[in-house]
């Protein structure tokens, strides 16, 4: 086998870098020798050592070494004599791979600094933190994370630094790098007074205003719990509605730092009308998330799909669900006119997505959405495309024991989070319905809990567990809050469900249990517990606000009481030959 070789700078380090016409043998080969496949210099390599060129003149009848050529100087012939392949430039001892010999002018290299080798990047801090990136090393990541002050944020893949004298000088030595921060060291909110809040009116839209605000990090924090708060980039500053209740709250927020705020905004602009509801903002924010999906070509099929689905009430989630499917339809197609596309078109399209192991869940979303732009937004009730139904793959939901749950309950001491868990488990609600549960829905008197536009929009009663109602008022008095029973990190907003589903991961993590639960498991739990102390199913599909009887039936097939009474025959056949006996 032949092989041709040469010298190639990779990642900061010398590689002896491996180039043949492709050859299935050869890769097998290298591949053995440990060598990796470089996109940058489009070539296999191994390290520059000396046992790996021993290795590859044991393995290769012929190597070719590849030198750089100089000015005058004719191409150096392949080697394939042995004595030639010993005495060539990329190896002529084993002293030289094993280590840079400063005497020798083939392995001069130009030395480079830590700070390059690790890729550096130092970003505009936020709040007490300075942003950094850089490209994995073990040991320095694993100094730096045992380092007091240091965090890892995962959603931006950048280390967080605190910005203080100690933690800067302990940084920058294991970076090796001083200086790297600068001198910008955080100071106490409750240190910065005074500055200039500017209110401007918003051309684009009336019914908001433009906050224009000082660079300190105190009052952007405030900025942000703000309810309904906007940031512009295009603008740099924030927007609020522009009613005089956030005008009011904002004076009231900005008084303890003595900020000044100065309203530039003409008379009468401020309105209570221009107070948007929760649903607005939330389809406001979803259409805008929609249009980001698709170019201009597309916008008008969009727009219709977006509009008939606004006309008959859907919910935001719903517009999320049809539309994404919808905007995967059009893609494949190349954006072009619905109307143009056939039915044999439509089931190649649903053919290739579960080849591709598409679920049935979302192949039957598919044809949904697909069936809805043909009937409400076409209006082509004759146009009855007979799309095949995916089926639907019958997969039994995940069921916590009563131990279990007991267990996941006792090992979370955090009041809030406890009664989230106690309140899911015990009325069987979706984590939409626990975050979003107000204190004007918890009915005390009755013991029951009014769920206010559930899934689907429907409004139903549940029981609230007797067990709880002290645990509830004690909460109450420890989180003051005005309307959410479970509110989020900023006062007057919601929890979220990610938040809860957090709350919920690190309780089965904490009960040492194995089983993959999340907070909708505690609703599996509780229908599947009621079924087995005898329930109704009629009551359990009231309950947990199920429109088809059939979605609770799903729980018939999870119960235990019965299916432990029943005996295998095997079981019976043994028993009656041991009888015998």
């Amino acid at each position: 086998m032949k092989i041709r070789i040469k010298k190639i700078n990779h990642r900061g380090n010398f590689r002896i870098a491996l180039v043949f016409d492709y050859n299935d043998q050869i890769k097998q080969c290298i591949k053995k020798m440990g060598a990796n496949y470089s996109k940058t210099h489009n070539c296999w390599y191994i390290d520059y050592t000396a046992a790996n060129y021993q290795l590859l003149k044991e393995n290769f009848d012929e190597i070719e070494i590849e030198n750089p050529k100089k000015e005058n100087q004719k191409a150096i012939p392949p080697m394939t004599d042995s004595i030639s392949r010993d005495l060539s430039s990329i190896a002529q001892s084993e002293i030289q791979l094993d280590s840079l010999q400063k005497n020798n002018p083939e392995h001069k290299t130009e030395e480079i600094p830590f700070a390059k080798k690790l890729k550096l990047q130092l970003f505009p801090p936020i709040g007490k933190y300075w942003i950094f990136k850089m490209h994995f090393h073990q040991e320095i990541s694993k100094q730096l994370l045992a380092t007091k002050g240091v965090y890892w944020n995962k959603n931006y893949k950048s280390y967080m630094v605190y910005r203080h004298p100690n933690t800067k000088e302990i940084v920058e030595t294991i970076l090796q790098t001083n200086p790297f921060f600068g001198i910008d060291f955080y100071t106490k909110e409750s240190e910065i007074k005074g500055g200039k809040i500017s209110l401007m009116q918003h051309s684009e839209d009336v019914a908001w205003m433009e906050i224009y605000v000082p660079k300190l990090a105190a009052v952007h924090e405030k900025m942000k719990r703000f309810s309904m708060s906007k940031y512009s980039t295009v603008k740099n500053c924030y927007l609020l509605p522009a009613t005089p209740i956030m005008l009011e709250s904002l004076q009231l927020q900005m008084e303890p730092h003595r900020i000044l705020i100065v309203n530039h905004l003409p008379k009468g602009y401020l309105n209570a009308r221009n107070m948007p509801n929760k649903k607005q903002l939330d389809l406001a924010r979803t259409k805008q998330s929609i249009y980001a999906q698709v170019p201009e070509n597309g916008k008008i099929y969009l727009e219709k799909m977006i509009n008939a689905l606004l006309a008959v009430n859907y919910s935001p989630s719903t517009l999320r669900n049809y539309c994404g499917t919808f905007i995967q339809f059009l893609r494949y197609f190349n954006f072009k006119n619905p109307e143009e596309i056939t039915q044999p078109e439509i089931v190649t399209l649903l053919a290739s997505l579960m080849s591709k192991g598409l679920s049935a869940t979302s192949g039957h979303s598919m044809v949904n959405a697909v069936q809805f732009y043909y009937h409400k937004v076409v209006c082509k009730s004759e146009f009855e495309i007979l799309l095949p139904r995916p089926k639907k793959e019958k997969k039994l939901p995940t069921v916590l024991t009563m131990d279990e749950c007991l267990s996941i309950f006792k090992v979370v001491n955090n009041p809030k989070h406890k009664l989230l868990l106690l309140i899911g488990y015990g009325a069987g609600l979706r984590v939409s319905e626990i975050v979003n549960l107000k204190w004007s829905d918890i009915l005390i008197a009755e013991h029951k809990i009014h769920v206010k536009n559930g899934k689907g929009m429907k409004d139903r009663m549940v029981m609230l567990p007797y067990s709880i109602v002290k645990s509830l008022e004690h909460y109450r008095q420890l989180y003051n809050g005005k309307h959410y029973v479970f509110e989020g990190q900023f006062a007057g907003e919601p929890y979220t469900a990610r938040s809860a589903q957090e709350v919920m991961r690190m309780a089965i993590k904490k009960a040492g249990l194995e089983k993959k639960a999340t907070m909708h498991t505690l609703r599996h739990s509780f229908a599947t517990h009621l079924l087995e102390n005898g329930t109704d199913i009629r009551y359990i599909q009231k309950i947990l606000g199920h429109s088809n009887i059939k979605t609770t039936t799903i729980y018939t097939h999870l119960t235990s009481s019965v299916v432990d009474k029943i005996e295998s025959p095997l079981d019976k056949l043994v028993n009656q030959v041991n009888k015998n006996k």
